[in-house]
């Protein structure tokens, strides 16, 4: 794990070089104003008109003309190729809750990947912000700021266990596993908590509960 290259004390954004649709990196800088850009995602930043305040992965996707536009001291190479950029950026990073905009759509692979990321363990929480859905991996017991009828999906990236409340089909006694049982398309009856049973448990549901969703991911810093 390298070191911390930004602290704050306060939820951030980080901006990937993904698939950036039109006002995702408003809707995620309107709750968490801090910028930091994951490599290319510095680009998807200056195009909107922001400029981050840290720059980190390996660089590859960081042309001289994209460097000329941001300061020297925001910029932070890590050489390494055994991981992704997200994961370069993110664990650089000592924050309550990061909110990540511009890791999801386009290719599959890299969805799949950030999906790995997210369960790293030593990694700070971190909401993924698609089109519909917000993703984030469930480490403690998480009440869900959901409505009757929402779609609360899980995908156990490792085999893991849960209790629940207020979903319509209980996870009580279910072995999820990736190629196992999964819990995709699962319905709120109203508010909802899960309790998982150990890591690896991803959670999805919807885009619109973000803002009430981070205040119960956000982990206090020492």
């Amino acid at each position: 794990m390298n070191d911390v290259i930004v602290d704050s004390k306060e939820p951030l954004t980080l901006v990937g070089g993904g698939d950036l649709p039109e006002g995702d990196l408003e809707t995620a800088l309107a709750l968490a104003p801090r910028l930091v850009a994951a490599d290319g995602g510095a680009a998807g930043a200056l195009a909107a008109g922001y400029i981050p305040e840290a720059v980190i992965g390996d660089f590859d996707s960081l042309t001289a003309k994209l460097r000329a536009q941001l300061p020297a001291a925001s910029l932070f190479a890590l050489a390494e190729q055994d991981t992704t950029d997200f994961d370069k950026a993110l664990r650089s990073i000592s924050a309550p809750l990061v909110l990540a905009a511009g890791f999801l759509g386009g290719r599959v692979d890299h969805q799949m990947a950030a999906f790995n990321v997210l369960v790293q363990p030593n990694r700070c929480p971190c909401i993924l912000i698609g089109t519909h859905e917000v993703i984030f991996h469930l480490t403690r017991k998480t009440r869900l700021p959901v409505a009757r009828g929402d779609v609360v999906s899980l995908f156990p990236m490792q085999p893991v266990t849960a209790r629940s409340e207020g979903l319509k089909w209980p996870l009580d006694g279910l072995n999820m596993s990736p190629a196992g049982r999964i819990g995709t398309s699962n319905r709120a009856t109203g508010p909802a908590m899960i309790d998982p049973e150990g890591p690896g448990l991803l959670c999805m549901i919807p885009r619109r509960h973000l803002a009430d969703l981070m205040p119960e991911l956000a982990q206090p810093l020492r």
